[in-house]
């Protein structure tokens, strides 16, 4: 069988390899993509986006609830789970085809099959109609990851969830148990929670949210506690006995364990990378803990081979593979591209409230050695805050006191996932704390609390 040959194939079609693919074919590049299942990836179809049309519902329920805080009346207050669910699908399919569109806009190949590489610069790609062979000087590999499933813990999608299960749930949870408290973890607690379930999250580590800053997971941590969440940290099931009606958890803490009973568990305790059944053994890329190593610019040490996405380890996150994607189409087209800092990537957890972080926590700005200055800002300091009837939040602002550079900013609160990208740019920009003072914020706005903590590290808050 003749090979077809182009400059570039990329295996994945998710946030990065959709965007690898789109930058490489404006570069002039012909570029062939690669997907088994769906356009979009998980974070399309399966991840981000449908997750925030939940998210949404949830969050105008809420409001509905609180129509008396407004001087608003709205009687028998409801929601139809089904419908909830129908909407978030509908979404993810409507982004979905948007893709296929992209694709054919860009003049881009795609082939809708299961990709293996039979050995260096060569795709075969098994398809509906038969086998295709791919040849290209470059190879993109964009494959993503899956959830992670303990010994035990299984899924079975009944009584025990995987984020897929709890995007389109057979049943509505009552005592619902969630296994990890990341931001896929949260995100679903809060989801289920506002709308009513009885809901406990158990985390092995000391705190939830263990990569957030310290007092922003405090803070959060005592919102969800406030909204009836049970918060159980430091803490590990061991043991799921499954039966018709439910789930008897083992639950340890402190070396003694309890049995509790769940209708519904869901587990978010990570993800690993779809490595298998590529064939990287026989081309001796390095896969450590089920990640693909790379360097900066997300080579694998394979002349013509990348890995980018959540494929090549943390953080995992889909603006990080969208990044990368860009990086290494210039990189292949003879450009000179900046390489991705992981510490100039914003995290978002979407649940409420919002959370929301870029660079160092103040805990690993000490790590590191730096001399710093710390400010902090409340939303009930906030008039557009107080207006919104979301008085509860902290922006936190962490400076090197040497340089005055922002090695961080952490928030907690209303729409802080909108707020966080001007400290992006602020780090991008490479801004110091006088940049920042200088910087007239519009009032009334959430975005004045930014001002504010920055003023606040240097003993110059004006509304606290």
């Amino acid at each position: 069988m003749a090979s077809q040959t182009f400059d570039m194939i990329v295996i994945g079609a998710g946030p990065g390899g959709y965007v690898a693919a789109i930058r490489g074919a404006q570069l002039g590049l012909n570029v062939a993509i690669v997907e088994r299942e769906h356009m979009g990836g998980i974070c399309l179809n399966w991840g981000c986006i449908p997750t925030k049309a939940l998210l949404r519902s949830s969050e105008v329920f809420h409001l509905m609830q609180r129509a008396g805080d407004f001087g608003l009346k709205a009687d028998g207050i409801g929601y139809d789970l089904d419908a909830v669910v129908k909407r978030s699908r509908g979404v993810a399919k409507q982004l979905n085809s948007g893709i296929g569109h992209l694709m054919k806009k860009n003049k881009i190949t795609t082939f809708m099959g299961e990709a293996t590489l039979p050995a260096k610069g060569r795709v075969r790609v098994k398809t509906d109609n038969g086998t295709q062979e791919l040849e290209a000087d470059n190879i993109v590999l964009a494959t993503g990851a899956r959830a992670r499933e303990l010994p035990g813990l299984e899924a079975d999608g009944k009584h025990v969830w995987t984020y897929k299960h709890a995007l389109q749930p057979p049943h509505m949870p009552k005592r619902l148990l969630v296994i990890g408290s990341g931001a896929i973890g949260i995100e679903f607690a809060s989801f289920y929670n506002t709308l009513g379930a009885d809901t406990t999250v158990v985390e092995v580590m000391d705190r939830i949210l263990p990569v957030e800053d310290a007092e922003i997971s405090t803070f959060a941590k005592k919102a969800f506690v406030k909204q009836g969440m049970t918060i159980r940290e430091k803490t590990m099931v061991t043991k799921l006995e499954r039966a018709k009606a439910g789930v008897q958890a083992h639950i340890e803490q402190a070396g003694k364990t309890e049995t509790q009973a769940f209708d519904t568990v869901i587990s978010a305790v990570g993800i690993v990378g779809n490595t298998e059944g590529l064939g990287l053994d026989a081309l001796d890329v390095k896969v450590e803990k089920t990640h693909v190593v790379t360097d900066e610019y997300c080579r694998t040490g394979v002349p013509g081979l990348y890995a980018i996405g959540d494929l090549a380890g943390a953080p995992w996150l889909a603006h990080k593979a969208s990044h990368e994607g860009v990086m290494v189409a210039e990189l292949i087209a003879g450009g000179q591209p900046h390489s991705v800092s992981p510490e100039a990537i914003a995290g978002c957890t979407y649940c409420q409230p919002q959370i929301a972080s870029v660079g160092l926590t103040e805990a690993q700005a000490k790590e590191k050695g730096f001399d710093i200055n710390v400010g902090r800002f409340p939303f009930i300091g906030n008039g557009k805050a107080i207006a919104l009837g979301e008085a509860e939040g902290l922006i936190k602002t962490i400076f090197d006191a040497k340089t005055g550079a922002l090695l961080g900013a952490h928030m907690v609160g209303a729409e802080v996932t909108e707020l966080i990208q001007g400290y992006v740019v602020a780090r991008q920009l490479e801004t110091t704390e006088e940049d920042l003072m200088q910087t007239v914020f519009p009032h009334p706005t959430l975005s004045e609390m930014m001002h504010e903590s920055v003023l606040d590290a240097y003993g110059r808050a004006i509304h606290v």
